[in-house]
């Protein structure tokens, strides 16, 4: 494979926005829950001036997001509400990375680290639409609309690793393709 890259030196320019300079990064979203996690986060934003904060793991099993009972599904945004609460309170913002596939609706058990996070894409991809829908809505109904827009989001985490899920581009365009038409509404 070849790629040719060409720039016009003298054409109009922008800046490169320098996310990674204010964003730290966590490991798994219950982590969050945890006193001293928020201490040492809260210490970060402080003393290093730290904006936003991405974790995996929203949407996996141990943070109760979203449960199956025989064919009943139950919505629950209460961890995740207080992560983002506390976030709020200390002046900073999250980095929501949408990950990784609740196991009512992961097409296979395929996981990763030891919190066993499911890393299969969703059996029914407008189930997963629901779910990013009835999310974000609730964020913007808990939040407000600007306080959310301001929120930087991404779908799954390295999609081009087979680590995290197949691999394969048009596999991860799919998935995005169902959260970013689910968040738009």
């Amino acid at each position: 494979m070849t790629a040719t890259f060409s720039c016009d030196l003298n054409g109009p320019a922008t800046q490169l926005p320098h996310f990674w300079e204010h964003t730290v990064g966590s490991g798994h979203a219950t982590l969050g829950l945890r006193a001293d996690w928020q201490a040492q986060l809260k210490r970060t934003h402080d003393e290093l001036g730290m904006r936003h904060v991405r974790c995996h793991s929203i949407l996996s099993d141990e943070m109760g997001t979203l449960i199956g009972e025989g064919d009943t599904l139950f919505y629950s945004f209460f961890n995740a509400d207080q992560i983002f609460d506390f976030l709020l309170s200390i002046g900073m913002k999250p980095f929501v990375e949408l990950s990784f596939m609740p196991g009512v609706l992961a097409s296979a058990d395929k996981t990763v680290f030891h919190y066993r996070a499911n890393v299969s894409p969703p059996k029914d991809h407008a189930q997963w639409a629901v779910l990013i829908r009835k999310l974000v809505s609730h964020w913007v109904d808990r939040y407000g609309l600007d306080e959310v827009r301001q929120w930087f989001f991404e779908v799954w985490n390295e999609p081009n690793l087979t680590a995290f899920g197949s691999g394969k581009q048009s596999d991860y365009f799919e998935l995005y393709r169902y959260s970013v038409e689910a968040m738009k509404g």
